[in-house]
């Protein structure tokens, strides 16, 4: 006869521990309502009516249920071709990124490279120190990259920062003991990072994309330096361009009543419009990368 196999104990909680734990899920509650309530009310306010809005009526919900505002953005020439460029540079920008900081991340954690320490202070000056927009801007137009599409992610193309973090994975996650089982089995440095060093870096390849993908994505500054061919705008910048176009100048001031009333409403209603737009692709992308994005986050910034 089998013996009987014993209950689990639920573990009993001292009246300390209670009220800790009754504050942490207060806590948890207005932190995900802080999250979420922006979020609700600009998508609310792109669907409702302008006069809800003027008067200030949207608080949770639509009011006056309309997409006019996502209408006119659909009808802006430039937006479907800006929002392409942007996925196209996002794309570039994350896969030249990520490759970058993989390469130059483990080279620096090995401590069999000669001159690491000067090495990692060379790639630290430009995060001390910025050269700033104007020579920046020269280095660019020499190089024959302006009005095209390199300019918009290879400016930026590593982030120290990120190599930082990629440096520590490296270090904690790919052992010297194992480089040298690799080398007795005739194993080459670019053999060991391309088959061993890299199956085991999703974690932090999950980082860096997400990091450098959500960089491109929301940057608009580099394509307002260098791009004066609208057709290669991204969306960001094309965004601006509405916004700009929707704004009442003073030079407006005198016209029509009723035309300016009426742009007024439109922009109000158009700016959350064009915020929902642009939030819309990286919260679909997050969830796929979430699990390696948080251990790669997690692991890459302890020492």
């Amino acid at each position: 006869m089998s013996a009987a196999v014993p209950r689990r104990r639920r573990m009993a909680f001292s009246p300390g521990d209670s009220v800790f734990m009754l504050f942490t899920y207060i806590a948890l509650v207005a932190f995900t309502l802080s999250v979420l309530y922006p979020l609700i009310f600009v998508v609310s306010a792109s669907l409702s009516d302008a006069d809800a809005l003027t008067r200030g009526d949207v608080w949770l919900w639509p009011v006056g249920f309309t997409t006019q505002a996502y209408e006119a953005v659909l009808d802006s020439p430039g937006l479907v071709r800006g929002f392409l460029n942007s996925v196209g540079y996002t794309v570039a920008g994350a896969a030249v990124g990520t490759m970058l900081t993989l390469l130059a991340s483990y080279v620096l954690s090995r401590d069999d490279l000669p001159f690491r320490r000067a090495l990692t202070f060379f790639f630290l000056i430009p995060f001390l120190f910025s050269a700033g927009i104007i020579p920046t801007y020269m280095i660019v137009n020499s190089l024959g990259l302006l009005n095209t599409p390199w300019a918009v992610f290879l400016p930026g193309a590593l982030n120290v920062f990120n190599i930082l973090i990629t440096m520590t994975f490296y270090r904690m996650n790919v052992p010297g003991e194992l480089m040298e089982a690799a080398q007795l089995d005739g194993a080459t440095d670019f053999r060991f990072f391309f088959k061993i060093a890299m199956p085991l870096s999703k974690p932090i390849i999950a980082v860096n994309v997400l990091f450098y993908g959500i960089a491109q994505w929301n940057g608009w500054f580099n394509a307002l330096l260098y791009l004066s061919d609208q057709d290669l705008f991204p969306l960001q910048l094309v965004l601006r361009e509405i916004l700009t176009q929707s704004q009442v100048s003073p030079e407006m001031i005198g016209g029509d009543v009723a035309e300016l009333t009426r742009r007024k409403e439109l922009f109000d209603k158009l700016k959350y419009a064009l915020i929902v737009a642009a939030m819309i692709p990286p919260m679909i992308a997050y969830p796929f990368v979430q699990k390696h994005f948080t251990k790669g986050a997690l692991i890459g910034s302890l020492k």
